[in-house]
């Protein structure tokens, strides 16, 4: 099973916002889709780096409440982790196991083509595994 099968299922809609936005707009954006991080990018659609809820707690730990008015780039990570359609579940839940994030981008040829998320990979394969034991029982039934 690849990414590309996670993005077929949930989709590719991605939550983007500019790296000018302040952290109390980006915590809005966050609010308002739902979501755990945003992907910060430029009018072109390059990814700039990515913004998480742990980003903005940081900030606000860090400085105060004054930090909601300081501009997203400041507190991005600007050193994005990504991954392909074609990575494997398994590679893309080692990567972020390994690398401690919830949040992945999803990139061809450089440009963002979908977000996938910890739950989304969780979920897939959990549903491998049930599809796995099922078979399993039928094959133990009728043997």
């Amino acid at each position: 099973m690849t990414v590309a099968r996670i993005l077929a299922i949930k989709g590719r809609d991605v939550v983007t916002a500019r790296p000018h936005i302040t952290l109390r707009e980006a915590a809005d954006v966050l609010v308002r889709h739902k979501i755990g991080a945003v992907v910060i990018s430029d009018a072109s659609g390059s990814v700039l780096g990515i913004l998480s809820e742990r980003d903005i707690v940081r900030a606000v730990s860090a400085a105060g409440g004054e930090s909601l008015n300081d501009a997203v780039s400041k507190h991005m990570t600007s050193k994005v982790i990504s991954t392909s359609e074609d990575e494997s579940v398994e590679e893309t839940m080692e990567t972020m196991t390994q690398s401690r994030i919830r949040h992945l981008p999803v990139l061809r040829d450089g440009k963002l083509a979908g977000m996938i998320s910890i739950g989304d990979v969780v979920k897939i394969r959990l549903e491998a595994i049930e599809t796995e034991h099922k078979a399993m029982r039928e094959y133990i039934a009728n043997a």
